[in-house]
Order: C-alpha cells, then structure tokens, then sequence
C-alpha cells in the first residue's frame, strides 16, 4: 500500500491538470475558442523544444532501435486490424472504423506520456516514448487515415488521404523536433546561448500546459461532437471496448513482445517498462479532431478518449506497481 501510495503521488498532479484544464473548459471559465491556442503554443512551441532536448540527450540507439519500433509497430498494426474489422461488421462506415482503430492503437505519448513517464523513470527511460511516438505520428496515422477514405478509393480518395496524411506529417513539429535533437547530440552541437535558454523555458512549460490542454480539448470536444443523423451510420456500442483494448490489452501485447526481444537479447531490460507504460497510456486527444476531419463521428472516439483518460489514473498507476 505505502508503494502504491508513492505512484500516485506522483501520477495525480499529472491527471489533475487534464481534470483542472476539463473543468475549466466545461464551465467555459475557459473560452472554447482559447483551446486552439493553447493546443497550438503546446504542438508548435512547447513540446517540441522538450523532444529536442529530449532527443539531443537520448543515445541514438534507444531512439532509432529496431526492436522498439518493431515490437511497436506489430501491436499497432494488430490493434488496427482488429478494432477496424470488429467496427466493419457492425456496419461501420470506412471513417469510424478507421478512427476508432487508431484510438485504440494510438497513445498520448506526446502531451502526457513524455512528462508523466519521464517523472516516473527519469530521462533514461525517454528513447522507447520517443521512438513510439515516431512510429505512431508517420506509420500508424497515416495508415489509419488512408483507411478512412477507403470507400471513396473509385474516386481517388486514398491516394488523397495518404498524400494529406503524409503532409500533415512533414508539417508535424514533433517529429522534426525529435531528429533535430537526435543529429544535434550526434555532431555535438550547441545552441546559442540566448536561443538555448529561450528553449529551456519553453520546454518547462510544456508539461503543465499540455496536461491542461488534454482536459480542455476533451471538454470541447464532447460540447462540440458531430452527431451523425441515424440513417448515415449504425450507432456503435463499442466504446468500451476500445477502451479495455487501448489501457489493458495494448499494454498486455506489448509487454508479451517486449519480453520476448529481451530474453532474445535484442532489447534491453532497461527499456521494457518505459515502452509497456507508454502503451498503457490513455487515447491521443488529437484524434478527436483527426475524427472531425475526415468525417468520423467523433462523439465516439471523443468518449473514447475521456473514459481512457479517466481509468487511466487507475489502470497506469497499476501498470507502474506492477513493473516496479
């Protein structure tokens, strides 16, 4: 008891800023039409300077390692798979497919899992988040994105989706951050000092803002969901099981791989508990709007994300006991 008492002494200041940004959204103390500001000062400005300097510090071998990303990337694609199936013979149009498998198979690594894990392990455990997040921003998205224009295919529409998708990647400052960092640590680079405390501030306040920001664009999110007309689209009754498939069985599959590359000797224990705690992460926020985007019904993947979010308190801080 007095260990579980320690985690989450340190896991609820992390999801009471996501329930204080919530609540400041819902009772519109905060305006939603700030909630784009605040993502965009977090997205273009904040994280990245954290993934840089996360990326300068963290050995190339842990960021760019074949076993992470691999072990990464075959959950993913299975959760995909599933999720995606399970909605189409519900008769779930291409949109709610897609998106409700990439809800399942997408973590919140960027605005919670970087400053909650790193607080939890410390900045050794920070490669495994980054690379996760690498595969899922260009691999998973983009596939899950092309999917949800599958139906429109007589039409163009996945060579459409694949082609935006992949330049909403190369315009994504989270990936380029991460690299920049990654070849600044390599060559030995340093930033003008000015410029280089410039970026530490903006670096310290990502956490706190991002956190806030999750809860504030959930609110939105659920105040401004589409609600699809009856006819264009069954109503699905699978957002929990979206739910147990994103906190317990993405964890679950990804420890059993984890596990295997370990005692294969092509991962090192030291990265297994960063990469499943990743993975027990709840839902991205940004999928909601990705839902909204492409013509999703986001009431559901916005519920999704809100009730990840809730038990997560819950199911990570049990993820972290476990592992300890």
């Amino acid at each position: 008891m007095q260990a579980l008492a320690g985690i989450f002494a340190v896991t609820f200041p992390f999801f009471a800023l996501v329930l204080c940004g919530y609540g400041a959204a819902r009772s519109r103390l905060l305006p939603l039409d700030a909630v784009a500001g605040l993502n965009m000062f977090v997205l273009y400005f904040a994280l990245p300077c954290m993934l840089y300097r996360f990326g300068r510090s963290t050995p190339a071998a842990q960021l760019f390692s074949p076993a992470v990303a691999g072990v990464w990337l075959a959950v993913g694609l299975l959760l995909v798979a599933v999720s995606a199936a399970w909605a189409r013979r519900q008769g779930a149009p291409w949109p709610d497919a897609a998106m409700g498998a990439l809800v399942a198979a997408f973590p919140n690594s960027g605005f919670m899992g970087v400053p909650l894990i790193l607080a939890l392990l410390g900045e050794g455990a920070m490669g495994p988040v980054m690379a996760s997040l690498l595969v899922d921003l260009v691999v998973t998205s983009s596939l899950c994105i092309g999917l949800s224009q599958w139906g429109a295919a007589g039409e163009h529409g996945v060579a459409r989706a694949v082609g935006g998708a992949l330049q909403g990647v190369l315009r994504n400052p989270m990936p380029w951050s991460i690299l920049a960092g990654a070849l600044a640590g390599a060559v030995g680079f340093d930033l003008w000092a000015p410029v280089g405390r410039t970026v530490a501030l903006l670096a310290d306040a990502a956490s706190p803002v991002a956190l806030f920001t999750i809860g504030a664009v959930l609110a939105r999110a659920q105040m401004q969901a589409a609600v699809p007309a009856a006819a264009a689209r069954p109503a699905l009754q699978d957002v929990g099981v979206i739910t147990v498939l994103k906190l317990l069985v993405q964890p679950a599959l990804v420890w059993a791989g984890a596990a295997w590359a370990v005692r294969a000797g092509v991962l090192p224990q030291a990265l297994l508990a960063p990469l499943v705690l990743t993975a027990a992460l709840p839902s991205a926020a940004n999928v909601s709007l990705l839902a909204e985007r492409f013509g999703a019904d986001n009431g559901r993947v916005a519920r999704v994300i809100l009730y990840s979010t809730v038990a997560a308190f819950f199911s990570f801080s049990a993820a972290v006991a476990l592992l300890r």
